[in-house]
Formats: C-alpha cells, structure tokens, sequence
C-alpha cells in the first residue's frame, strides 16, 4: 500500500488521525512539566518561547535526520522560501509563542480543551477557500455534537462557568493561527514534499522563535536536567512525527471532512494531564468522547452512504 493509498483509506485516515490527537494531546502535560523541571515561571515569556524554539528546531532536526538516513532529498529549493516562511510563521512561530504564554497562564485540561476548536476555525477557512469543501448541515450537524464533547470535558473543572482570561485568549488565537497554517500546508504538500515542507517550516518557526527569545534571556539560560532533557525531546519528537502524518491526511483529504478528528486532542489531552499532572478527572470525560465519537461518525456518514451506493450499483 502506497502512502496515498494508506492515507485516503477511512481506516488509514482513523489511525493517522488518533496518532496525531494523542501525541498533541499529551503535549500540555509534557510542557506543563518542562516549565517545572526548568523553573520556568508564568510571566517568564521569553524563556517559554525561547523553550518553544528548542523544541521546534530539534523537531526539523529530526525529520532532516530521518530523510538523510532513507536517502529522501533534503536539498533546499529557493523557490519554496516564500510559501515555507508563511507556513512555518502560522504553522510554528506565531502558534506556538501564544500557545506556550497561554498555556502558562492555563492548566493541562484547558489548554487541552480550547485546542478542540482548531477545528470549528480549520472547516470555517475551508468553506471560504475551496469551492468544493463548503459547511453543510450534516457538517454543522457533527461540528455542534462534536464542540459539545468539548464543552462535556469542561465540566471536568467542577463548574459550568468558562473562565476568559490572558491565557484563554492567548490559546485561543493560537488555534486560530494552527487552523489557518493547517490550510497553508495543505496547500503547499500540493508543490512540495510533506516531509520536506514540514521540516522547513519547522526550521524557520524555531529559529525564529530561538531569535526572539535569546534577544531577551540569552541563548542558553537554563540548566538542563536529564529529566528535562528528555522532556524536550519527547516534545521535538511527538511534533516531528504528528505534523509530518497530519500534513500528509490534509494533503489526501477535504479540510472538513478530516477536521472533526481534531476534536480528538482535548479528550486525549485531558486524559494525559490528569494522569501526569494529577489534575481532576471526571465521568464527563467519558460523556465528552462518547459525543467526540459520534461528531465524527456524523461528518463521515454522507461518504459511506455513497460508496454504499456505489458498491449496489456496481453489482
């Protein structure tokens, strides 16, 4: 089975997709526990980003390595400079700067539960951007069962009441920047490479967000521990590995179609940081996957029902 035909599969598309929600998700308790391990404090901005600059140029390190190593060509074209730096400023530097303050301010199961809306933003772009991937009911239908798994997991905090503050605010434009850096790749894995796209644009984001964050606090103002060192590569990892299967399920796939599976990450991600974080967990959660499931069940039942069709007419 080629890679096309392993990610256009429903079954291909289901596992690539709950790979990429479970490493992301377990993501906010891993820098939740790298802030601790490297005494990062929450208005401490410039080491959160220059931390988030580690991660991501490490994360490009690895796929590089991995392309070197299985002869792929890693060969920088001049021609892709433009797309791979917008890429890389909504997809990497402009994310994750308001992601790492955000979450700062945030526990694991918050972040972790605004980030289920990179998918409302991701289909809202595409009904704007593509002809043939416009929001229909049965879409707005799984959307709305889908965000109510999302608000079920909030329950978890032990209250109906939504605190906004800095840290919602900051997490929240993240998503909106991932969703529309989503879109971008999407785009660009039409011209280039998947892995050659997702290592360049993590390249620029990192050192970007390397350059900012050393302007202030220097290149190297933390000791690290092997505890934490090993935190920050299992963050480069889980990036260099979800991005590169995500860009690839964008590539083959419609943007509305794909994108309920998204909400996939604050189930995982309250899950994680319960267990590793130790914050409260709760029978919503269960409720909350059990409606997650069912959005995505109602999003994918108008391509069964065709290829059900088909198969009849065939016959």
């Amino acid at each position: 089975m080629t890679a096309e035909q392993f990610y256009k599969n429903k079954y291909g598309v289901i596992i690539a997709a709950v790979v990429c929600t479970a490493l992301w998700g377990s993501a906010f308790p891993a820098i939740k526990l790298s802030y601790d391990a490297l005494q990062i404090q929450q208005g401490e901005i410039a080491q959160q980003i220059l931390f988030a600059g580690y991660r991501f140029f490490l994360a490009a390190l690895f796929i590089l390595l991995f392309m070197i190593t299985f002869k792929r060509n890693i060969r920088y074209q001049k021609a892709t400079f433009k797309p791979l730096l917008t890429i890389g400023f909504f997809q990497t530097f402009f994310q994750y700067i308001l992601f790492y303050i955000g979450l700062s301010y945030s526990t694991g199961i918050q972040g972790a539960i605004i980030a289920g809306t990179i998918s409302f933003f991701q289909i809202i772009f595409a009904h704007f951007m593509y002809e043939n991937d416009k929001i229909s009911m049965r879409k707005t239908l799984g959307l709305f069962v889908g965000f109510t798994g999302v608000i079920l997991v909030n329950i978890t905090r032990g209250t109906f009441e939504f605190q906004f503050g800095i840290g919602e605010l900051c997490l929240t434009v993240a998503m909106i920047s991932c969703a529309y850096g989503n879109i971008l790749a999407r785009n660009g894995s039409a011209k280039m490479n998947v892995m050659y796209l997702t290592a360049y644009q993590m390249l620029f984001g990192g050192i970007g967000l390397v350059l900012v964050g050393s302007l202030f606090v220097g290149f190297m103002p933390f000791t690290f521990t092997l505890y934490a060192f090993g935190l920050l590569l299992y963050l480069s990892l889980l990036s260099s590995v979800g991005f590169v299967i995500w860009n690839n399920v964008m590539k083959y796939n419609y943007v509305g179609q794909v994108s309920m599976y998204l909400f996939l990450i604050p189930v995982f991600g309250v899950i994680s940081s319960s267990f590793l974080l130790g914050e409260v967990i709760h029978i919503f959660i269960i409720l909350g996957l059990l409606f997650v499931t069912s959005g995505i069940i109602i999003v994918n039942r108008k391509k069964l029902e065709v290829t059900s069709i088909q198969k009849k007419s065939a016959s």
